[in-house]
């Protein structure tokens, strides 16, 4: 019996990584960075399609440190809710200076 065309490509390839895509330029600046941070090398491995990449990326990238300003809501939450107040004339409470999650909900509320 003879195997088609297409079923000895398949057969002889071994696999079916037509699907991988190569890591993009950001990610490969992006895990750079991390090993130049870290002082640990970039394995050849992790640069040969997105997934990988991502995957050591994902295990060597540090947590965001954790302070006493971690619950504040950032500058841009605070100029854009300072904006909506102006524009609708009225006052952001001031707890919501303190607490990052009412700050998005008094955003979402007064859109």
């Amino acid at each position: 019996m003879q195997q088609s065309h297409f079923e000895t490509a398949s057969f002889v390839a071994g696999s079916n990584d037509y699907h991988v895509l190569p890591a993009t330029e950001k990610q490969i600046l992006f895990a750079q960075q991390i090993a130049k941070r870290s002082n640990i090398d970039l394995p050849d491995e992790a640069l040969v399609d997105r997934h990988q990449i991502s995957r050591w990326i994902d295990a060597h990238k540090t947590a965001v440190p954790v302070s006493r300003f971690s619950d504040y809501p950032s500058s841009k939450q605070v100029a854009f809710a300072e904006r909506i107040a102006r524009i609708k004339r009225r006052d952001v409470p001031q707890e919501c200076f303190r607490d990052r999650t009412m700050m998005s909900s008094w955003i979402d509320s007064n859109r």
